[in-house]
């Protein structure tokens, strides 16, 4: 009678250890993850000011590159006719 009462012993704290485990790693978790939008604010925040600082280095990087001219692209549809 003394075995199943030590097993059931054993196994609540096995469950307890868990428990504690799962929700030190929810908490590690939630704080990764608010790190990581504070970091992608401030990333932002800091791509802004660099913008207002250097406007024609924000352009050049805004404005699209042209595609090269032997590459474009031509429909089978148009090489039909």
């Amino acid at each position: 009678m003394i075995w199943p009462s030590l097993l059931a012993g054993v196994a609540l704290l096995t469950a307890l250890w868990a428990l504690a485990k799962a929700r030190r790693a929810a908490r590690r978790l939630d704080q990764l993850q608010q790190s990581y939008w504070d970091l992608r604010y401030e990333h932002g925040r800091l791509l802004a000011q660099v913008k207002r600082l250097d406007p024609d280095e924000a352009a050049a990087a805004a404005a699209p590159a042209a595609p090269d001219p032997a590459t474009t692209f031509i429909p089978l549809s148009s090489l039909r006719r």
